[in-house]
């Protein structure tokens, strides 16, 4: 199977059927995005598909031929990272970090529908679960971003 994943032409040997999270993780060996639950109740598994989120772990590959893949791999870099990168490490966001890349992956396509979301906007599109609690840093990294990408 053919998959554009990060702007770049994949060839996948996957059942139909597989969930895109294993294709990442176990055929491609991109394991930046985390299996959390199985059932796309966490959100550890978020990756964006047409600029949307998409939790992984219960979606096809299938569904997902012929669409733009983004994963955690290709938002930014250690020498420019992604103005939510940026953003997390100023506020602190992560502690224990698993949920991060699921996280970043969802509140990009936020930014991507709403560049200056308010607070009900980020309750509303983060949906994921973080364990350790740092919601109110999630949501002040997010303003972050959004300013920084004014």
């Amino acid at each position: 199977m053919e998959l554009n994943i990060n702007g770049k032409s994949v060839q996948a040997d996957a059942d139909p059927g597989m969930p895109l999270l294993w294709v990442l993780r176990d055929l491609l060996n991109m394991t930046g995005s985390k299996f959390g639950c199985g059932v796309a109740a966490c959100g550890a598994c978020t990756v964006r598909v047409d600029g949307l989120a998409v939790r992984s772990c219960v979606t096809p590959v299938a569904a997902v031929a012929g669409k733009q893949i983004q994963t955690i791999e290709s938002l930014g870099t250690a020498d420019q990272p992604h103005a939510l990168q940026a953003a997390w490490i100023a506020e602190q966001v992560p502690q224990c970090g698993y949920c991060q890349s699921g996280m970043l992956m969802a509140a990009a396509a936020l930014l991507e529908k709403i560049p200056k979301p308010t607070d009900a906007d980020i309750d509303e599109a983060m949906t994921n679960i973080c364990r350790c609690g740092t919601y109110q840093r999630v949501r002040a990294a997010i303003h972050r971003a959004a300013g920084a990408a004014a």
